[in-house]
């Protein structure tokens, strides 16, 4: 389950590794460019992969994320965003939260 102040959600295993590995690839793409952003510079990147679509807006250091999930079979779609400051720690919690079940 994933939550965050006024809403939560329940993730299947498969999905919810879908998301690791899309948030590790956004995280990827930062890491790539963070060295030729000035620190007032303000990127957008997005990575899309079935079922995620992921887009994180912000500058180099503080960046928020939006989500938008759609099933295979299109049972199933929500939205999630999380606001700076609290996407950065979403994101490693998700990626250690992982990393500890495998």
């Amino acid at each position: 389950m994933i939550g965050v102040e006024n809403w939560s959600i329940e993730l299947q295993k498969s999905e919810f590794h879908s998301l690791y590995l899309s948030l590790l690839r956004i995280s990827e793409q930062l890491i790539d460019i963070k060295n030729e952003l000035m620190d007032e510079e303000f990127v957008t990147l997005e990575f899309e992969q079935l079922p995620w679509y992921i887009e994180l807006e912000g500058k180099k250091e503080e960046w928020s994320l939006r989500f938008v999930f759609e099933s295979q079979d299109q049972t199933r779609s929500f939205e999630m965003y999380w606001p700076i400051p609290i996407a950065q720690t979403l994101c490693y919690e998700i990626k250690n939260m992982w990393e500890s079940m495998d």
